[in-house]
């Protein structure tokens, strides 16, 4: 492999891994409703696992409560049923036609909880970052192993690597920050 090919694939499962914490992210509670709060939710529909964004259309007619209203009625309870079962904290208010869920406001500690959370997801996603940024200097050392680089080109290639993971990790600690401060401000 190529220096340019070791960092793309570098940068790619990066991006990918940033991707990721960021979808995380919207999915977390901060006591403002948004569809994400539900989005990925799982239902048991017709046997099989499915996100409640393809069976539903979801709204938030003002900034406390989320509306569900599935394509299919008869699905309204397995929703119901998968809302519950998960650990939103939430109650949802089923009238026949549609699911109404009241998004409370935290308490203190809930937000000093959600911060933890996103403390914990923060690392995680920069455990990824560095595995990949491993998996890329290992790459570089099999290149100058099978002569198809020189040492001065492994060393210039593993310092890209390492400049690469420090702008996702400043990424990831933004977007932390941005979210953090966000749960507290409420």
């Amino acid at each position: 492999m190529s220096t340019d090919e070791i960092l793309f694939d570098a940068e790619e499962r990066m991006e990918k891994a940033l991707s990721v914490f960021t979808g995380e992210l919207r999915g977390l509670r901060t006591g403002r409703a948004t569809p994400a709060l539900v989005d990925q939710l799982k239902v048991e529909y017709y046997g099989s696992p499915t996100p409640l964004k393809t069976l539903a259309q979801i709204n938030c007619p003002d900034p406390q409560s989320v509306v569900i209203r599935p394509f299919d009625a008869s699905c309204l309870k397995d929703i119901e049923k998968a809302i519950r079962s998960s650990n939103l904290g939430m109650a949802p208010n089923n009238d026949g036609k549609m699911i109404r869920l009241t998004v409370p406001s935290m308490s203190g500690d809930q937000r000093k909880k959600m911060v933890a959370e996103i403390k914990t997801r923060s690392e995680d996603a920069r455990v990824s970052c560095r595995n990949i940024r491993r998996d890329a200097n290992k790459h570089f050392d099999q290149a100058e192993k099978a002569k198809e680089m020189t040492e001065d080109d492994r060393d210039q290639g593993k310092e890209q690597v390492q400049t690469l993971l420090k702008t996702f990790e400043g990424k990831i600690d933004e977007l932390a920050d941005k979210k953090s401060k966000e749960i507290m401000e409420q």
